[in-house]
């Protein structure tokens, strides 16, 4: 559905002194510098898959998805979109795609939803009938009963996304790309626009390639998973291929029958926190099972848990990183790879 094959984008930047004389340099002989927002990315994204695409701000994220939308054109590289060239605009290609940000809207402010939705019902030459029947299928499945009558000022933030949402998909689209979307959201409605995203996707197999802060939007939505960084693609892969590449350690939860001691607690990991009788500690996987069982026999314990770290944690350690470091492979073998700095090293190896 999507295939993008050595994307890039470079926007010229101009460079100005302050002061007077740097203003006036600035005005009668202009410099600049080249910007590479996006570098030589490639991917590729089957009907029907959620991907999620995250990254740090100013990663490239936004000027990826303005490129896959049309909305900026490419400086190198191809793009192709169910088969069109976004940067052509054809009618068909904006019939298959909607973009939804989150810090952006559609519906006017001072008119109930409805008048908006009846402008992009006409614009995408929907007869009176089947657009009566998506607004009553979209509003049921958003929860928007008795909302749309209502100016657009007087609804909720959630409520406000609900209806962005409904409008964007209003033409019922193949391919969504969503910015965002829950951006600012209290945690009921960004897990009903969760749940709704879900419903959408299982119903019309629609692609959806989804960017968010929210480390829960991508958890519960998205089983692959891609990284930007400094406008290069890092990652490309499973969210639990993540976990097992960039997280060499588990998370270990002690309860134990009296207070916990940090400097005891320490000889079995690196120690996350202590508090009273509870401690968390980081323990590498492959001194785990021996680690485990030392704690079992030395330490009075009442309840004990081991986890993954969470996903934010991973993501953050990768993009803490700084310099990608990328190994030979085979054909077809998984990559790039990219190293995290190592723990601390811990007394248990």
């Amino acid at each position: 559905m999507i295939h993008v094959e050595n994307l890039s984008k470079r926007y010229p930047v101009a460079v100005k002194n302050t002061g007077i004389g740097g203003t006036l340099k600035h005005f009668f002989r202009r410099q600049y510098r080249l910007v590479e927002a996006v570098r030589q990315v490639s991917f590729e994204i089957a009907p029907g898959e959620v991907v999620g695409f995250l990254g740090p701000n100013g990663a490239g994220k936004t000027t990826t998805l303005k490129m896959l939308t049309g909305l900026i054109h490419p400086s190198a590289g191809t793009v192709l979109v169910n088969q069109h060239v976004p940067f052509r605009r054809e009618s068909a290609f904006l019939q298959d795609i909607t973009l939804v940000m989150g810090q952006k809207q559609q519906l006017l402010w001072d008119l109930p939803a409805l008048d908006s939705l009846r402008i992009n019902g006409a614009i995408y030459g929907l007869s009176d009938k089947e657009f009566r029947y998506r607004v009553d299928e979209l509003t049921e499945m958003l929860g928007l009963a008795g909302k749309l009558t209502q100016p657009v000022r007087k609804l909720s933030l959630g409520e406000r996304m609900k209806a962005e949402m409904l409008a964007a998909l209003l033409h019922r689209p193949q391919v969504l790309f969503l910015d965002e979307p829950t951006l600012g959201l209290d945690v009921n409605a960004q897990v009903a626009v969760r749940n709704f995203l879900r419903d959408y996707n299982q119903r019309y197999n629609a692609t959806i390639l989804l960017t968010s802060h929210y480390m829960a939007d991508i958890t519960a939505l998205c089983q692959r998973v891609m990284l930007i960084y400094q406008g290069s693609l890092i990652y490309d892969g499973s969210l639990d291929g993540l976990l097992e590449r960039f997280a060499p350690y588990r998370e270990v939860r002690l309860d134990l029958a009296g207070d916990c001691d940090r400097a005891t607690i320490s000889r079995y990991g690196e120690v996350e926190y202590v508090e009273g009788c509870t401690a968390s500690l980081i323990v590498r996987r492959d001194a785990l099972t021996k680690t485990v069982g030392r704690m079992l026999t030395e330490l009075d314990i009442q309840d004990l848990t081991v986890s993954d770290p969470p996903v934010e944690e991973v993501i953050g350690r990768v993009f803490e990183a700084g310099v990608v470091h990328q190994t030979d492979q085979s054909p077809g073998a998984e990559s790039p790879l990219h190293v995290l700095p190592p723990l601390p090293p811990c007394s248990n190896e």
